[in-house]
């Protein structure tokens, strides 16, 4: 039983990571995206078109996009953390039962050995 909670943790984590990774993906998107931004205003600007008004609000709808998957993963996190947290608390009663138990089997195996 203790092996599922830690492959369950194991589980947790591997879900972490990947939404870790697809974040990662996304800001890279968000930098390709707001590279060709760039590349478009310098060539835009030869032309005489203001294009600041257009890559502010792109700016802002990443901004946004990103304050979202912050919170998003903020809340999951905490969510994991709770749940883990008390799994970890039942972990560690059952080791102290466990080590309870081993302390008296020690006694009775030294009181064994002073009797014989």
């Amino acid at each position: 039983m203790d092996n599922n909670k830690i492959d369950q943790l194991l589980e947790s984590f591997d879900e972490m990571k990947k939404l870790m990774d697809t974040l990662s993906e996304k800001v890279e998107t968000m930098e390709k995206r707001l590279g060709k931004v760039d590349s478009i205003e310098h060539r835009v600007t030869s032309n005489q078109i203001d294009i600041t008004d257009i890559k502010e609000a792109l700016e802002r709808m990443e901004e946004v996009q990103g304050i979202r998957m912050e919170n998003a993963l903020k809340e999951m996190t905490g969510d994991m953390d709770k749940k883990n947290g008390a799994e970890f608390k039942t972990i560690h009663k059952r080791l102290d039962s466990h080590l309870l138990k081993l302390g008296r089997v020690e006694e009775d195996i030294l009181i064994l050995k002073e009797e014989s």
